[in-house]
């Protein structure tokens, strides 16, 4: 027990206190999870039933979850799924707590997206090692998380890195940075920059292998992409803002690019960052 209490104290070093939720109708296992999870320095918090636990999850955001499978008026399971596909709650660790765990239960829960089982009764030294492992992968997950939001920030707000380095087109990308928030076409961009139609159109698809709108389109969705995933503004003034006052072609032209809606998008980009990066990570169990 000495061994898996310092690993976890290790792991959670310079870091705040984690609250754990535990969701157990029995008041004596309950109490019992709580006293031994106070006891290794966390913050635990109980819940009587399934239907207090989601409230308690929504109110408090835990670190983790501990839920019983077996309660009555609403299981482990419907606890499990309800979290799941709220975006407050959907990415928390959820560890399962069952007596006895058949192959079809532990597929149900895992299909719903349980992180981890403990049979009841358990040892602390089998709990603490539960938590800790899943307490890893989160902070992975957060970090991995902070990099991908902070890649799209760049993109959204270094143009250096954006546009290629022309010389020749240098006036071109200024002037598109500069405007593609407005209704602007091939011939706003050629008036300003002095040059015809038909030479600005070879000259930008000779040295980039795009066209004008072609950079104007992925410019406005790049800006796009951050505003959803970096605020809570409506589909309509984010369009707006990048240049379509027509909410309506905008939504159809990021579905043909993304092949989901924006609104879609954002939902799954901001909760379900998940699937992928977990089997890319190396194991962390």
């Amino acid at each position: 027990m000495a061994l898996i209490t310092q690993s976890v104290n290790q792991s959670l070093a310079g870091e705040t206190m984690k609250n754990i939720l535990v969701i157990e109708d029995e008041t004596p296992t309950r109490n019992l999870f709580l006293n031994c999870l106070k006891s290794e320095g966390f913050c635990p918090i109980g819940a009587e039933n399934g239907i207090v636990g989601i409230q308690r999850a929504r109110e408090c955001s835990p670190d983790l979850v501990l839920c019983d499978v077996l309660m009555p008026e609403l299981d482990g399971y419907s606890v499990l799924s309800t979290l799941r596909q709220d975006p407050v709650t959907a990415i928390i660790p959820f560890i399962l707590l069952t007596v006895t765990l058949t192959k079809s239960e532990l597929r149900k829960g895992m299909n719903l997206g349980a992180d981890d089982y403990l049979t009841k009764p358990c040892t602390v030294e089998e709990l603490l090692a539960a938590i800790a492992a899943r307490l890893k992968k989160q902070t992975a997950l957060k970090q991995w998380y902070v990099n991908q939001q902070s890649s799209i920030k760049s993109q959204s707000t270094d143009t250096a890195t954006f546009y290629p380095t022309n010389s020749r087109l240098s006036k071109v990308f200024q002037y598109i940075e500069e405007n593609y928030h407005q209704q602007i076409s091939l011939s706003n961009v050629a008036q300003a920059v002095g040059y015809s139609h038909a030479y600005l159109t070879n000259l930008v698809k000779r040295q980039t292998k795009r066209s004008v709108h072609d950079w104007i389109v992925e410019r406005r969705m790049t800006e796009a992409r951050y505003l959803l995933l970096n605020t809570d503004e409506t589909i309509n003034r984010i369009a707006n803002k990048v240049g379509y006052p027509d909410a309506g072609y905008f939504i159809r032209l990021f579905r043909q690019i993304h092949k989901l809606p924006p609104k879609e998008w954002r939902n799954t980009s901001r909760i379900q960052p998940v699937d992928g990066y977990f089997s890319a990570l190396p194991s962390l169990n």
